[in-house]
């Protein structure tokens, strides 16, 4: 991987940066640089754009049989360094390297594994009458992905493409570019045709923005914050190309009146502060009834007291830092405002963990007593902070759970599953999940209202890819 620092995956080969922007890549668990990047800019869009335009008609010619063994190709030489990309994701993002070795890096086998199931099994062609309807690869795909879950994110992006036939333009995040590198490694030794695949590391006003508005990309997935998501809108809409959005969420999690308390707080706690409290779909909102608020107000403070929080290369660590400094900084306002506004701090609170003297480690926090237009309450806080709300009537419960401009993601839990089901299907979210039930790689993920639009994941995640052609009078 060393060596890539100032260059762009082009056309088959490692380019460099024609002028690089030098940006400092800053361990969030020690706050030392890691290494010096040379950002690329516009020039290398370009030429990423025109290989990737070159690639397309051979590669969305190529046969369903042929792209199913280039992703296992891919799968073999991923599987190969897991381990690599478990590593890089700790020392980039502070991820603890147990939750990135059992979550991060495997989601990546995961989605290549479902995409392979997916594709050996699509449709892209059925009879209508006397009329063919094709699905055809869109073209040139600009992907701009996140750095909380970066394996995850490119994958569940290039994958699919792949699996259409169409050629592509990466821009990974730049706050976690070693996993990137990694896996343009890793499409490389998989014998990935020149130009099929391209990355250009940078940031977004520069390299987001111009793939974003690149008249030669015909399709925009995004995964990143609403602010960023508005703009790449805005850039993609005189080029009318189709932008795929997955964005924030503040998801509910309402705990039914016969659940197992102790045990749905506990899972709360867990599913909120995991990866840091840094998932965009973590049910940071979580709906107690109002006569045992105090009571699970207690056990979120207990199970948040349980994390160990330190070193993300000691595989006891459950809860490593935020991703830098000025998330950090985000996180303390966010939580003195949560005080200020008169929430029940009950865990946690402002300032380093005891015995943390540097680092980007914010306390496990949990307040109770919240009201729903509080700000702690409306914003996207991304980092370990819980809010507890009380509810009288189910019926309320699911009016303030809907009560947000996101619908990424809900969560159910209680012991009566016809009521459990009932309120899911009130919730307006993308992903409703009940009672902690497993991850399903073949279910579509994105979201309602400001949590984007379109989907992702197994068949879902490949359609967005798609153009839809009617070839009428073909015959019966």
């Amino acid at each position: 991987m060393m060596g890539h620092e100032a260059q762009a995956y082009i056309g088959g080969a490692w380019v460099d940066a024609a002028a690089p922007a030098a940006y400092d890549l800053v361990n969030p668990a020690s706050e030392e640089v890691i290494l010096t990047l040379g950002l690329c800019g516009a020039a290398e869009v370009d030429r990423a754009v025109a290989a990737a335009q070159a690639a397309f008609p051979a590669f969305a010619a190529t046969t369903v049989a042929e792209r199913v063994a280039l992703l296992r190709r891919i799968l073999a030489e991923y599987e190969a360094r897991i381990e690599d990309f478990a590593q890089a994701m700790t020392r980039e993002m502070g991820t603890p390297i147990t939750f990135s070795r059992e979550a991060q890096a495997t989601s990546g086998t995961a989605h290549l594994e479902t995409m392979i199931d997916v594709l050996e099994r699509f449709e892209f062609a059925r009879q209508m009458g006397g009329t063919r309807i094709v699905r055809e690869a869109i073209g040139v795909c600009g992907l701009i992905t996140p750095w909380n879950w970066p394996v995850n994110q490119i994958v569940c992006k290039v994958a699919p493409a792949l699996a259409a036939g169409c050629t592509m333009v990466l821009k990974p995040s730049e706050m976690a570019p070693i996993s990137a590198m990694l896996w343009a490694e890793t499409m490389h030794a998989a014998g990935v045709p020149a130009g099929v695949f391209n990355m250009v590391p940078g940031d977004g006003p520069t390299v987001g923005e111009a793939i974003a508005g690149h008249p030669g990309i015909d399709m925009i997935s995004f995964t990143g914050s609403n602010r960023a998501g508005t703009r790449v809108a805005a850039l993609a809409a005189p080029t009318v190309k189709r932008v795929a959005q997955e964005l924030g969420g503040k998801s509910p999690n309402i705990i039914l009146p016969d659940a197992d308390l102790a045990d749905a707080v506990a899972r709360g706690v867990d599913g909120c502060f995991n990866n840091n409290g840094q998932s965009c779909d973590a049910p940071s909102r979580m709906f107690v009834p109002a006569d045992r608020h105090d009571e699970a107000a207690a056990l979120a403070a207990a199970a948040a007291e349980r994390c160990v929080v330190g070193d993300p290369h000691d595989p006891a660590t459950t809860l490593g830092p935020v991703v830098s400094r000025r998330q950090f900084e985000r996180i303390q306002g966010l939580i003195e405002a949560g005080i200020t506004e008169g929430a029940k701090l009950v865990t946690g609170g402002p300032g380093r963990p005891e015995r943390l003297n540097r680092g980007f480690y914010v306390r496990p926090t949990v307040f109770a007593g919240v009201r729903n237009d509080m700000m702690i309450a409306r914003s996207e806080i991304f980092g370990p902070v819980l809010t507890i709300l009380p509810y009288w009537t189910l019926d309320q419960a699911v009016e303030l759970a809907n009560d947000t401009p996101y619908g990424l993601a809900a969560f159910v839990q209680g012991s009566d599953l016809a009521t459990a089901r009932q309120v899911a299907g009130r919730l307006r979210a993308g992903n409703v999940t009940i009672n902690a039930a497993g991850w399903d790689l073949h279910a579509p993920f994105g979201g309602y209202r400001q949590s984007g639009n379109g989907r992702e994941y197994g068949a879902w995640g490949l359609e967005e890819f798609l153009e839809t052609k009617a070839v009428i009078g073909w015959g019966g």
